[in-house]
């Protein structure tokens, strides 16, 4: 049997939408009840690389993939676009921001071998395109941060919202002041937990968190990801700990003394595997 392409994934998706005989629940859906949807599919992408479980993340990119096609399909339907009016377009910013590869602006031309300009002038070049794509678009927002998504995960909006503010030099110049400002949130979050300010704390503890974002930020290390190996990494000693109550007949006989030396007797066999 021959493999299926690209194309017979859009008849499917026609079929699916199709008002006298699709799916009923793919007929009802609309832009806003598909979203939640694109962002559960995304985050399971990045599962499947982070536990490098390379059949899952064909199978997890498959799934997002047909969200894409599902846009398009519901677009085509209004007439706004499509899927090969994304492809188009996609295409052409690839062209446009990889002068590098593409020289004279078509996906045809190439550069000469070995005339490969350093990394420093292509993430110039990379930014001076962006922001002359910017100029041209029509004018949607009013300040410098508006453009950043306010549906993105809080981590990852917070290192935007910081590299755009940095952009034009509001940061700070290394990371001694970063580490500063840790301490002082931190401080502001002890003075507001006992004080017992609910609404007061929640607001402290988002700076605190602001605040190692940064951090993070500065040396280069990517949050999201920081905290998904912690994640990781506590399930798994948490785990351990389940099998010694287990073993000791349930969580009830487990005192905390008990439970805090399973937790380190799986700290230790992550240390010696």
């Amino acid at each position: 049997m021959a493999a299926y392409s690209v194309d017979d994934l859009l008849y499917v998706m026609r079929r699916l939408r199709h008002p006298e005989t699709g799916c009923p629940w793919d007929l009802k859906q609309d832009f806003a009840s598909i979203l939640p949807h694109t962002l559960e599919e995304a985050y399971e992408v990045a599962d499947a690389i982070e536990r490098q479980d390379w059949p899952h993340l064909e199978e997890e990119l498959g799934d997002l993939l047909f969200q894409v096609i599902f846009y398009g399909q519901m677009a085509d339907e209004k007439g706004w676009f499509n899927l090969h009016s994304i492809v188009h377009r996609l295409v052409e910013k690839l062209i446009r921001r990889h002068p590098h590869v593409f020289p004279e602006g078509t996906k045809e031309s190439c550069r000469s071998p070995g005339d490969e300009p350093d990394e420093a002038w292509i993430a110039a070049r990379w930014e001076e395109i962006k922001q002359q794509e910017k100029a041209l678009a029509p004018k949607r927002s009013k300040g410098l941060l508006d453009d950043v998504p306010v549906t993105l995960p809080g981590l990852t909006r917070a290192v935007k919202l910081q590299k755009k503010a940095s952009g034009v030099g509001f940061d700070w110049k290394d990371t001694t002041g970063v580490v500063d400002k840790i301490r002082e949130e931190f401080d502001e979050v002890l003075v507001e937990l006992k004080k017992g300010d609910q609404h007061a704390l929640e607001k402290e503890i988002g700076d605190l968190l602001f605040a190692v974002t940064n951090l993070a930020r500065h040396q280069g290390i990517n949050p999201e990801t920081a905290l998904r190996g912690t994640n990781q990494r506590f399930s798994e000693r948490f785990s351990v700990v389940e099998q010694v109550a287990e073993q000791r007949g349930g969580w009830a006989q487990m005192s905390e003394g008990d439970m805090e030396d399973a937790w380190q007797q799986a700290k230790r066999q992550e240390r010696d595997s």
